[in-house]
């Protein structure tokens, strides 16, 4: 039956960026079939209208950059640079997953983006228990990309890799089986983990399975730590953009994580090729990998959307702290006007739409599109009351709120988090089952 919701406000996401005041999201299935104005409210019954008071109605976050394998290792491998972080902690963890650890892994993450307003990832995996992933998400109810992390090079730790073959014959089976998969919501993102862990043939392989999976994304790495550009420059001979140019991977179906250590002519690249960077500021700061000069590739009309990468490089999964600080580090660069709220929140949704090929369904609340929308509320917790104008409203999103202020979520124009409570997760048994599984996984190690 179709529904209307109702709010104080609608955020669009359009591209004029539009806030309307008191109007109803009508939802018919899994689509948005209208804006309603409040005056038009009597033509719907009453148990046709969920009424959300004073709340802001907004599209899903969408984050472009997250590791649900690594959720259950938050907290254990922190003040490490990204290279001895991936040797020392990440690796080995990596390695001692299982099955049942993977998943609840991936279940802790997933219960945690949809706490927080996300409603689509692109999410890279690790080399194993792939699948455990993709039910955890597809079972939630997430709108997610995914993909297994491909690894037939790793020096650091050769436990954790396997052959060209059969990561290729492993990553081909998983999306065919998969892509497309829980009625559309899950598709598949060829996902080879950076250079320093594939071989070209790998690369090359991987890329070329995207042509043959409708709307499937080419996901990976790049340029995120000056010790990984200086061992990229010394086996190939150029630094990593170009050297991903050269084997022919850039594509505006290429989503580049981070992206922090860029010379001119890899920016140059990353516009000419349409293909798309993940911001992903808070993860750079705790690994000590920099800052990204994002106003600089946005200047140069390289789409950019954000992520929070994984729990063990940024210890939460927190959209509203990377839309703050993707606004406040590039200020002391470019000036106070630099990366003004409106322009952030909108890498956290139309922008992360594009990223994904999805800014035909996603992104916006407009008509035609998907029912991915969330309510906040502004004034929950410590938040104040605040000016009516747009401008103050995009300030309080994006600087402001937090997790707390989220009080319902719909994903494919059905609740999976509603008035403060999950509706399709069980809280209490994923955090009693993580838990276990952690003290497992540790032993296993």
């Amino acid at each position: 039956m179709p529904f209307v919701v109702r709010a104080a406000k609608i955020v669009t996401g359009n591209v004029n960026g539009d806030v309307i005041d008191d109007a109803g999201v009508l939802i018919e299935g899994n689509r948005i079939s209208g804006i309603v104005p409040g005056s038009d409210m009597g033509r719907f019954r009453p148990q046709e209208i969920v009424d959300a008071g004073e709340r802001i109605a907004i599209p899903g976050f969408i984050q472009t950059h997250i590791h649900l394998c690594q959720t259950l290792f938050r907290g254990l491998a922190d003040d490490l640079e990204l290279l001895d972080w991936l040797q020392a902690k990440i690796f080995p963890l990596e390695a001692a997953h299982n099955q049942d650890s993977m998943h609840s892994s991936a279940m802790l993450g997933v219960a945690e983006l949809i706490r927080g307003g996300t409603t689509t990832i692109l999410d890279m995996g690790s080399m194993n228990h792939e699948e455990e992933v993709i039910r955890a998400v597809g079972e939630a109810g997430l709108r997610a990309f995914v993909g297994k992390a491909m690894m037939d090079v790793n020096d650091s730790y050769p436990k954790l890799k396997e052959s060209t073959k059969a990561s290729l014959a492993s990553t081909r089976e998983l999306a065919e089986r998969w892509h497309n998969s829980y009625d559309g919501r899950i598709k598949y993102a060829v996902a080879p983990r950076f250079v320093l862990s594939c071989t070209d043939g790998l690369m090359k392989e991987a890329f070329a399975m995207t042509a043959g999976l409708e709307g499937a994304l080419f996901h990976t790495h790049a340029s995120e730590n000056k010790r990984e550009v200086k061992a990229v420059r010394d086996r190939c001979k150029m630094d990593n953009v170009e050297y991903l140019h050269h084997l022919g991977l850039l594509s505006n179906k290429s989503c580049l994580a981070h992206c922090v250590h860029l010379n001119e002519k890899e920016v140059n690249l990353l516009k000419q090729t349409r293909a798309n960077v993940a911001h992903c500021p808070t993860s750079n700061l705790k690994l000590a990998s920099g800052i990204a000069n994002i106003q600089h590739y946005v200047d140069e009309g390289i789409n950019v959307a954000l992520g929070a990468d994984g729990a063990p490089c940024n210890n939460n999964l927190n959209i509203f702290q990377e839309m703050r600080l993707a606004s406040l580090l590039q200020k002391p660069t470019h000036g106070a006007d630099a990366m003004p709220a409106p322009r952030v929140f909108r890498m956290a949704t139309h922008d992360g739409a594009k990223a994904l090929g999805l800014d035909h369904e996603i992104g916006s609340i407009e008509t035609g599109k998907k029912a991915d929308l969330v309510l906040l509320d502004l004034e929950r917790v410590w938040n104040p009351v605040t000016s009516d104008s747009a401008e103050a409203l995009y300030s309080s999103i994006v600087y402001s709120a937090g997790p707390e202020n989220v009080d319902s979520v719909m994903i494919d124009g059905t609740w999976v988090y509603r008035s403060g409570e999950y509706a399709t997760l069980d809280k209490g048994a994923i955090l009693h089952e993580g838990r276990k599984q952690l003290k497992d996984l540790l032993n296993r190690l």
